[in-house]
């Protein structure tokens, strides 16, 4: 295994890495809805992309949760299969709303398996970039 000091140098090295093979602006937290973000994710044993829906109030969550949600089978065109989880509880105790996909067998400690998470990382936030583009008013009118 790795240090702690190792593995945050080689974590820091794929994020680097991804940001030089793929330089493109992502939506992320740009989304102009507050506490509604794209997020890139990996980790020993797998990579994600998700939509995190993290308002505090619950009802202005949910309400969001519930707007994509009834898109099911256009996000579906656009990501292909993916998990949802309206109470996702966060490491930190947080509960949040989720939609993302994921990928195994991957490693953000296995330089062999970067290119693959990239990839991975690039076509999936791009479906997810490219559905809420196209439903941006709908989503947004809660």
């Amino acid at each position: 295994m790795f240090s702690k000091q190792e593995a945050q140098q080689l974590k820091k090295e794929f994020w680097i890495a991804f940001g030089k093979s793929f330089p493109r602006k992502w939506i992320l937290y740009d989304t102009k809805i507050k506490d509604f973000s794209f997020k890139f994710y990996a980790d020993k044993k797998k990579a994600e992309v998700s939509i995190d829906i993290e308002m505090k109030d619950e009802i202005f969550r949910n309400a969001y949760y519930e707007k994509i949600w009834s898109l099911e089978d256009i996000l579906k065109d656009f990501v292909g299969e993916f998990s949802k989880d309206e109470y996702y509880t966060l490491e930190n105790g947080k509960i949040i709303s989720r939609i993302w996909v994921e990928k195994h067998n991957v490693s953000i400690f296995n330089k062999n398996t970067w290119q693959e998470i990239f990839e991975f990382f690039v076509e999936k936030m791009d479906g997810f970039e490219r559905f809420y583009y196209e439903y941006e008013d709908f989503i947004k009118d809660v």
